[in-house]
């Protein structure tokens, strides 16, 4: 295996496991779990940022992200302008994932924005008007059943995920977000393990606010922080998209059964002819026969409808990746920036080419 596809190591794959059940814990937390000691863990740590095989990414979940619109968008490109044409999209804040897939298109690309109206305006205003774009296909999402912060490298024990894993916090009044929390959730996405001390003096705010926003925002899951590994040094390198197709009746109970196979990245419901999409995380392409098998076998009624095979991710959930799909730089993901919705008649918003 080349040095370009190697897998991590274990003790850093367990490193990795560690922060995806505690991104935030310390590192004497996290050395004593793993039997190492505290200045090891973080050497061992940054060591992989600095190559970019593994990072931290914050982002708005839960509560905060069920007040947005996300939708997935296929993309077909003219010849020789699929690269360039995801670069652009990589770059726009309201794009959170762009990957170039051999399937029924040749980029998707997950959008999110305030609005059913933003969004519209957005991906045929911005999107749709990227060079070498020729057509877009674009399908909201109404919920997500699972996504990426759930899905774990399983390099360390029940025992020590359990040691990490923090209670989750009780609920009390509904959700109060406003401007401070919307900065708070982007100062994250800079540095995910930041202190409430650093962020207070980022963002002006006073360190007692911070820390009780940080702690409400977190224990309810309207942040989401989770640690991403290489595709090249992961232990799944293979990322395919399957659109599914089930009785409305069945959705929820199915989809319920599909959040928790090992192999499945991301379960989202879909508004369309298809009403659910699958991402696997595999260890290679013909894996995929294989867990559709167990699939149709646990769930007869699901009926596979289309299936795309990722070959390069270009941007992950804000993280920018190079072309062994290490992190190479970042995209704030503000989904909220305000999208600019032209007036009846504009006809500016007619060139999606569909």
């Amino acid at each position: 295996m080349s040095e370009e596809s190697a897998m991590l190591a274990e003790q850093d794959l367990k490193l990795a496991d560690a922060l995806q059940a505690a991104p935030r814990a310390s590192w004497s937390t996290l050395g004593d779990a793993l039997g190492l000691s505290a200045v090891t863990v973080a050497r061992r740590w940054d060591a992989l940022v600095e190559r970019g095989d593994a990072w931290l990414t914050a982002y708005a979940g839960g509560e905060v992200v069920s007040r947005l619109v996300l939708a997935f968008v296929a993309v077909d490109c003219e010849p020789g302008a699929v690269l360039s044409v995801a670069a652009a999209l990589a770059s726009d804040v309201h794009v959170a994932t762009v990957e170039q897939v051999a399937g029924p298109c040749d980029l998707l690309a997950h959008v999110v924005a305030p609005s059913l109206r933003e969004l519209g305006a957005h991906v045929a205003g911005r999107v749709a008007a990227v060079p070498g774009v020729t057509r877009v296909r674009t399908t909201v999402s109404p919920r997500m059943f699972t996504e990426g912060s759930r899905w774990r490298v399983r390099a360390i024990s029940p025992g020590q995920r359990e040691a990490l894993s923090a209670k989750p916090a009780r609920r009390r009044a509904p959700l109060r977000f406003d401007a401070a929390d919307r900065a708070l959730i982007l100062a994250l996405g800079a540095d995910a393990r930041a202190s409430a001390a650093a962020l207070a003096e980022s963002l002006g705010l006073g360190a007692t606010t911070v820390r009780r926003r940080l702690e409400g925002l977190l224990g309810r899951g309207a942040i989401r922080v989770r640690c991403e590994i290489a595709r090249s040094a992961s232990p799944a390198p293979v990322t395919v998209t399957l659109w599914l197709r089930v009785p409305p009746d069945k959705l929820e109970t199915t989809a319920r059964s599909l959040a928790v196979v090992p192999e499945v990245r991301m379960c989202a419901a879909l508004a369309g002819a298809e009403n659910l999409m699958l991402v696997l995380w595999l260890p290679s392409p013909h894996d995929v026969l294989a867990v559709e098998a167990r699939l149709a076998a646990k769930l007869p009624w699901l009926e596979i409808t289309g299936r795309a095979v990722t070959l390069r991710t270009v941007k992950l959930m804000g993280r920018l990746l190079d072309s062994a799909g290490r992190g190479a730089g970042r995209v704030p993901l503000d989904f909220w920036a305000t999208v600019p919705v032209p007036e009846h008649g504009d006809r500016s918003v007619h060139r999606s080419g569909e």
